[in-house]
């Protein structure tokens, strides 16, 4: 059994968006080992709760007017997770995100294998707001953000 999800601090720069001026972070403890950052990312995306299915729906019909992106909806050859391209890959980490003309978003999953046999699972959001629409759109879904990101990862871990 574990904890849920808890905040984590992380400080900008953050190498996965050095020019980001927004970050937050969320972290679970899972009993299993052998966890890679593809299989925690893959896990975290196919575990959303249908509250946050239903939410992004209706984001994306918000936003669709203004041309925003809403993550990649024809990934034939792509390299995506969930709805998100990757970016970058290494040992402990893998960057998920997109760029648009408001924002870039990085989604880091970085993981790390305790002492206890266990792993720990941070998921770190960074944004480079671009424009006023940027600041605002990243003030209006912040707090959906907080909710979302951790039911993810409780959805993700739950043991």
């Amino acid at each position: 059994m574990h904890n849920g999800a808890t905040t984590s601090s992380v400080k900008l720069p953050h190498p996965a968006l050095p020019d980001a001026d927004w970050v937050d972070s969320f972290t679970i403890t899972s009993p299993q080992t052998g966890i890679t950052p593809d299989i925690a990312a893959r896990k975290i995306m196919e575990s959303r709760p249908g509250w946050v299915v239903r939410l992004m729906q209706l984001r994306d019909m918000v936003v669709r007017p203004f041309g925003l992106k809403s993550g990649v909806t024809n990934p034939q050859n792509a390299d995506v997770i969930g709805i998100f391209p990757v970016i970058a890959r290494a040992k402990n980490s893998i960057i998920l995100g997109l760029d648009d003309r408001h924002l870039d978003f990085r989604l880091i999953i970085e993981i790390e294998e305790t002492a206890n046999n266990q792993t720990k699972i941070q998921a770190i959001t960074a944004v480079k707001r671009h424009n006023m629409f940027g600041r605002a759109y990243l003030a209006m879904i912040t707090p959906f953000h907080n909710r979302i990101v951790p039911a993810m990862l409780n959805a993700a871990y739950r043991t």
